[in-house]
């Protein structure tokens, strides 16, 4: 079974996330055992993002890294553990807020857009939005 880097990106919707991660120098925690829980945001969601605020972060390599592990859980986070939970540590060490609904998850202010895609060192879960740490703006 390919690895959470591997699974992103033949999955073919997360061009930019995969980028960002490689420029951050984060395939390495990625591709190691695991598991982490990664919350993926979709192309469309960093289309949100003016081209030259993501140009920036590319230029900044900590604030990156800060952005993308806010978006990494530790462990094998799957939708059953997610309805127990109201937040989540993330490897960056902010909080993220997890709601649950009839219309389905929602992390932060984003959309869970698919659940449970299953990886060898861990799972991703589909987001329409790209999350902000605390103290970290865009």
């Amino acid at each position: 079974m390919p690895d959470l880097v591997e699974t992103a990106a033949n999955a073919g919707s997360f061009k930019t996330l995969v980028t960002v991660v490689e420029a951050a120098g984060l395939l390495d925690i990625l591709k190691s055992p695991g598991p982490y829980t990664v919350l993926a945001p979709t192309d469309e969601a960093f289309a949100k993002i003016p081209s030259d605020t993501i140009a920036s972060w590319l230029q900044d390599i900590p604030k990156l890294k800060k952005i993308l592990t806010y978006h990494v859980l530790f462990g094998d986070v799957r939708t059953d553990n997610l309805v127990e939970l109201d937040s989540v540590e993330t490897v960056e060490g902010g909080i993220v807020g997890v709601e649950h609904s009839a219309d389905g998850f929602k992390v932060n202010d984003a959309k869970v857009l698919q659940t449970d895609i299953l990886a060898d060192n861990g799972v991703i879960h589909i987001i329409d939005a790209v999350l902000m740490p605390a103290l970290v703006s865009a």
